[in-house]
This record gives C-alpha cells, sequence and structure tokens, in this order.
C-alpha cells in the first residue's frame, strides 16, 4: 500500500515521462516545417505537378513508418528493459537492425518489380521520383532504427533533434531551390528522401555509448505483439492517406490538376493533427504509466480528458474548414489552388474521427490490448473500401470513405475500449516507450 502511494506522489510531481519536453519540441519543429515545405514547393509547382509531389509524400509515409516504426518501438522498449536490468544492448539492436533489413530489402524488391507501374501509374511517369520513393525508404529505416536505439537508451535530446534536423534541412533546401526558381518536380522529391539521412547523421553525431556489449538477444526478446504492431502501423497509414492516394491512382490523366487540387486541401485540412500531437505527447504518455501502475481511476480520468481535448480540437477544425477552407487553401498554396466547402468539410471531420481512432487505438496498446487497435483499423478499412466501391463522384467517395471509415474504427475501438476497462486492467499492462514518445502523424 506504501509503494502504491509512492508511485502516486511521484506521478503527480513528475506528470510527463523524462524526454517528453524534448520530444514535443522536435514534434513540433517537424510539423511546422513540414507544413512550410509542402506550401512553399505547392506554390512553386502549381496544381498539375504538386499532385506527383504529393502523391511520392503519401506513399513514402504509408510505406517507411508502416513497415519501421513497429521495429523502433520494439527496439525502444526492448533496450528500455535491458537497460533497466543493467544489460547491454547491442546484440538487441543488432538483431533489430536484421529485421529492419528484412523488411527494407521487402519493400525494395516490390519497388523495383513494380517501378514501370509506380512511375506510369503514381508519379506520371518521373523515374526521378521513383528514385526518390525508393531512397526515402532506405532513409526512414535507418532513421527509425536510430530513434529506437536512442529512446531505449533514454537519449531524448537526440532523438527530438533527429526530428527538427529532419524538417528544417528539407525546409532549407526547399527554400534554395524557390529561391533560383525551381520548377522540377523531381528536385523537390530528392529533398524527400535527403532528408531523414541527414537528420540521422547529425542526431548521432555526438552520441557515444549506444551499443554496448551484452548477452545474446534472441528474436523472441524484441518480437513481443511485432505482428500485431506492424498490422496496425501499416493500417493506421492506410487509412489516413487512403483518400488521396485514391484520387491520385484512380483519377484520369487528364485530371492531374485536380489531384493537385484535393492533395493540398487534405493538408489545410489535416493542420488540427498537428495540435493533436501536443495533446498526444501530454496526455498518452502518462496514459501509459497509468495502465502500467494499475491505476484504474486515474487512467478512465485521463482517457476522458484525451478525447475531450480531441474532439473540441477535431470540431473546431470542422467547423473551420467548413467556414474559411476555401479562403485559407487559396491564401496558403495560391489563387490556382481551389476546392469546395463541403470537400474540405468532410476531409476535416474525417481527420477529427481518425485522431479519436488514433487516441483509443494508443489508450489499447497502453492497455496491452495490441489486438484489438488491430481489429478497430481493420473494420476502419472495410468501411472505408465499401463506400468507395459504392460510390460514383471520384473526390466525393473518397472524403466519405475517410470520414465513415474513421468513424468505424473510432466506434469500434471504443466499445472494445470500454469493455476492457470493465474487465479490468491486465496485470501486464505493456507500457511501451512508444508511447513515452508519441510519433508524428505526417500531413
Amino acid at each position: 500500500m506504501e509503494g502504491l502511494a509512492t508511485d502516486k506522489l511521484r506521478t503527480d510531481k513528475h506528470p510527463l515521462p523524462e524526454g517528453t519536453y524534448a520530444v514535443g519540441a522536435g514534434l513540433l519543429v517537424a510539423g511546422f516545417t513540414i507544413l512550410a515545405f509542402l506550401v512553399i514547393s505547392g506554390r512553386m509547382l502549381g496544381p498539375d505537378r504538386y499532385a506527383s509531389l504529393s502523391t511520392l509524400w503519401l506513399s513514402v509515409f504509408v510505406a517507411a513508418p508502416g513497415f519501421f516504426l513497429p521495429v523502433e518501438q520494439e527496439l525502444a522498449r526492448a533496450l528500455s528493459e535491458r537497460q533497466a536490468r543493467g544489460l547491454g544492448g547491442g546484440p538487441l539492436v543488432r538483431r533489430a537492425a536484421m529485421l529492419g533489413v528484412a523488411l527494407l530489402v521487402l519493400l525494395l524488391v516490390a519497388s523495383a518489380a513494380g517501378f514501370v507501374l509506380i512511375r506510369d501509374e503514381l508519379f506520371h511517369g518521373d523515374n526521378l521520383l521513383v528514385i526518390s520513393f525508393i531512397g526515402s525508404l532506405v532513409g526512414y529505416f535507418c532513421a527509425h532504427l536510430v530513434r529506437g536505439t536512442l529512446s531505449g537508451n533514454k537519449r531524448f535530446t537526440a532523438y527530438g533533434l533527429l526530428f527538427g534536423v529532419e524538417g528544417v534541412g528539407r525546409l532549407v533546401g526547399c527554400l534554395v531551390l524557390a529561391a533560383i526558381g525551381v520548377k522540377t518536380v523531381g528536385a523537390y522529391g530528392l529533398l524527400v528522401a535527403a532528408a531523414p539521412f541527414l537528420a540521422t547523421v547529425i542526431a548521432i553525431s555526438r552520441e557515444r555509448g549506444l551499443i554496448t556489449p551484452g548477452p545474446d538477444a534472441p528474436w523472441s526478446e524484441l518480437s513481443t505483439n511485432m505482428g500485431f504492431l506492424l498490422a496496425g502501423s501499416v493500417l493506421t497509414q492506410m487509412l489516413v492517406n487512403a483518400a488521396p492516394l485514391t484520387v491520385a491512382v484512380l483519377a484520369d490523366k487528364s485530371d492531374n490538376e485536380l489531384v493537385g487540387h484535393f492533395m493540398a486541401g487534405v493538408l489545410v485540412a489535416r493542420v488540427p493533427l498537428f495540435m493533436f500531437q501536443a495533446v498526444q505527447a501530454a496526455l498518452l504518455p502518462k496514459l501509459a504509466g497509468l495502465a502500467g501502475a494499475g491505476q484504474h481511476d486515474d487512467f478512465r480520468a485521463g482517457l476522458k480528458r484525451l478525447l475531450v481535448a480531441v474532439a473540441a480540437i477535431g470540431g473546431a477544425g470542422t467547423v473551420g474548414a467548413l467556414v474559411m477552407g476555401p479562403w485559407a487553401l487559396r491564401t496558403v498554396f495560391g489563387p490556382e489552388f481551389d476546392l469546395g466547402r463541403s470537400d474540405l468539410g468532410y476531409l476535416a471531420a474525417g481527420s477529427a474521427a481518425f485522431m479519436m481512432t488514433v487516441a483509443l487505438g494508443q489508450s489499447l496498446i497502453a492497455l496491452g490490448r495490441h489486438a484489438y487497435s488491430v481489429v478497430g483499423w481493420l473494420a476502419g478499412i472495410t468501411a472505408y473500401g465499401v463506400v468507395v466501391a459504392l460510390g460514383s463522384d471520384l473526390l466525393v467517395r473518397a472524403e466519405q470513405g475517410y470520414l465513415v471509415g474513421a468513424f468505424t474504427a473510432a466506434a469500434v475501438m471504443s466499445v472494445l475500449t470500454v469493455a476492457q476497462l470493465r474487465r479490468g486492467m491486465p496485470a501486464d499492462a505493456d507500457v511501451l516507450v512508444a508511447l513515452r514518445t508519441a510519433d508524428l502523424i505526417e500531413p
């Protein structure tokens, strides 16, 4: 009883886990610079060419976090456990690198085999964009492996620095291209590929003792819930990017400008996601700690505060998109870009529901119910597919599919979360280091 009281006191004195502020600062810089990069490149390229760059961006951030983020999460968790036991993590890092390389090879082989199809269907015949896509996969494999190593060793300043340098480096390159008047989409695509390499090198340049000798690492030490994490990660990225990718793939080649308008509209509608990053960084780590400590009432209260904050952010974003969305789109990207109020309203409402789903999904993971979150994401993807298959107008069915899919996923996860809380928290709730350092949802 005395131990629980001590834990409670420690939690109150230190409401956020170690490193939250450093990582939060990195996320803030990353969010701002991502927005700036996409806006400046959009203004330089115009709707037609911007469509191809946006498709590259979305493709990279479906594949890279989808496959490599679980490796980062499990490496961080396992390294943290070893550190708590006074064991070196070198063999564990090498094991994670082997797993990451296997996933990378799978993606590279698929990309090489589908080179022509990817080039013609996604990137409108631009070879340089396919090369940028492949280079980005390699770069983000390195970045996620290093992020997991840094997080597991509690090097949170360097972890946050990696986020910040990636965004700043990409933005500086974009400003240089814009200043000299470059309007070639492939040049901006190469910045997407180069940024994670630059950030990785700078973030670890002054770090020492990250890979220390230790006992051999069996696969079982790294693969706790790996399958569920991998499935959930891929499905998350698929759902958030399903609408723009559907439009990019299904639109006629003559409608490339329409794709550019839609991609820019997606970015404007997702601005509240960056506010959500601050909420994530502040509340989700605390939820993970409460779950691990078995503090049921506090967990419920914290989850309620999180969902209320998400609803407020999402609701404000949706109203803003309906009232000022078209004006904001033209103001930010230029008068060439245009999209209707209803289009932006659907996208903003879908993003609001998606934020709710992310909060519920990560709360389920904090409760040790990884499989439940996968069920929710599968339900959302299925609902999206049904709406898109039954609709007629391309933009409307993609927008409505996103909204219905995100709400379906949120509803399923709500039911599963309530059911789990009624049963009580499992004693072995898995408090992931990944929940301490909430990952950025790319726009």
